[in-house]
């Protein structure tokens, strides 16, 4: 609502007003932790990334950026997936790798012929993307929800966004799967389909949420609005990598062989368990099928919940549980459920707690690195097993609250005294159930439960 006020001054004052509006607060915010974030990683820029030193880990200011430009074959001005060299083929989604070529292609224009002199002026300029990207979520985090609007700050003041949210590329996805929320939560499921197709073009897990999508159409029994977004999903990333699948397949293969030939790796439990050795065989086929029985635990509770639970809820849910049991846990993992946490648990402790666990395991993964946390003796690195732990433990709390959010619809912050359904769901918002879920449910009133007595929306 915007508040007109009178008199010679009313004009100015109004403008006044809104630029602390609430999206301007956001992104002030969100700019300041992208300004930490850059200093954070000052000493690294300062010496170039070195690779050979271990530097980067020890001084805590990691990125995967300059370093790829230096060995991807960027910096020998080759084409990404197009070219080769003696350089490892790049293990990128194709989407992905079209932003790091023009953000090289920029570089190269401006930049000396320097290798290190270029990868750093390469980072800078991803920083730049990266931020504009930050910026679009955190716009569209910000419009989901318009009696909600400062719920976006759970994104803008993570920590974690500033010292995770120029490590890679996955700003780029994370963006994208906030417009594609935006976009459900206006009821346009051809263009959340598109948005889910090119998230997934740039990482895989945007396509997660076609998941908690299907489940609640069958609950609400809006089946044709989830194949259009299927289809318009399939249609976008298929579009984006059908150019590369047909000029350079065995480039574009190089990402789906990298990750399901990857053991047991950083940050996740299997990792642990093999520096315990205590190493799980067929580490791909447990982690898929715990991931399938995480899955269809999600679905059972959003079909048998006493109301049809929220969207932002079960995509949570969904994207917790594969990264809780995939293969590996980058650091930079933990912006794919900044959104989702701010939609579907806006509560300070909570998030709070999460972001402490986050935390402490981002400065133990650069610790183990550097092989600063092992003992001298060459002993098991047992803090950051326990590192590994905390973040698990982090993360699995954000699940029982959000569980018992579906399970109390009560104590779910966002339909706060049941004035609001979904503010993500879209065309799930106020929907009734499905007659067929009415009868397993044996719900006497479909669809939303009444009013409490006095209240009016």
């Amino acid at each position: 609502m915007t508040t007109w006020l009178g008199g010679p001054i009313g004009y100015y004052a109004r403008l006044s007003a809104s630029r602390w509006s609430p999206l301007a607060v956001v992104i002030l915010v969100t700019t300041a932790m992208f300004v930490i974030g850059v200093i954070q990683k000052a000493p690294c820029h300062i010496e170039g990334w070195p690779r050979e030193t271990g530097y980067a880990f020890s001084r805590l200011c990691y990125s995967d950026v300059a370093y790829l430009y230096r060995e991807r074959g960027f910096a020998q001005g080759s084409i990404a997936y197009l070219d080769s060299g003696n350089y490892p083929a790049l293990e990128y989604p194709v989407l992905t790798g079209l932003v790091m070529q023009i953000t090289a292609w920029v570089t190269q224009a401006f930049g000396n012929g320097a290798a290190v002199a270029e990868s750093v002026l390469f980072f800078d300029l991803t920083v730049v993307v990266l931020f504009l990207f930050a910026l679009l979520a955190v716009w569209s985090l910000s419009r989901i929800a318009p009696h909600r609007p400062y719920d976006a700050m759970f994104f803008a003041a993570a920590p974690t966004l500033a010292l995770a949210g120029t490590i890679n590329w996955d700003l780029v996805a994370v963006a994208l799967t906030a417009c594609a929320l935006l976009t459900w939560s206006r009821s346009r499921p051809f263009a959340t389909g598109v948005l889910i197709g090119l998230g997934a073009a740039a990482k895989f897990y945007p396509l997660l949420l076609l998941g908690p999508l299907l489940v609640l159409a069958l609950r609400s029994g809006k089946l044709r609005l989830w194949g259009v977004t299927m289809l318009s999903a399939s249609a976008a990333w298929l579009a984006v990598n059908l150019p590369l699948i047909v000029l350079a397949q065995d480039s574009w293969k190089v990402f789906w062989s990298f990750n399901t030939g990857r053991d047991g790796d950083f940050g996740s439990i299997w990792y642990v368990l093999k520096l315990a050795e205590h190493p799980v065989p067929g580490v791909n086929a447990v982690s898929l099928g715990l991931f399938a029985l995480a899955c269809l635990g999600i679905a059972s509770l959003a079909i048998l919940a006493p109301r049809r639970p929220r969207l932002a809820s079960l995509v949570f849910l969904t994207v917790a549980a594969f990264l809780l049991v995939n293969k590996v846990y980058s650091p930079q993992y933990v912006l794919w459920l900044l959104p989702f946490v701010a939609l579907a648990r806006p509560r300070w402790r909570d998030w709070a707690v999460w972001q402490v666990g986050e935390l402490i395991y981002w400065v133990a993964i650069w610790l183990h690195l550097a092989g600063i946390l092992a003992p001298a003796n060459d002993a098991p690195d047992r803090l950051y097993w326990a590192a590994v732990g905390i973040r698990i433990a982090a993360t699995l709390y954000l699940c029982a609250v959000v569980v018992r959010d579906i399970l109390v619809p009560s104590a779910d912050v966002v339909r706060e005294r049941g004035l609001v359904d979904d503010p993500t769901g879209g065309p799930f918002d106020q929907a009734a159930d499905a007659r067929w879920c009415r009868r397993l449910l044996g719900a006497r009133r479909p669809g939303r439960p009444p009013l409490q007595e006095g209240v009016t929306p």
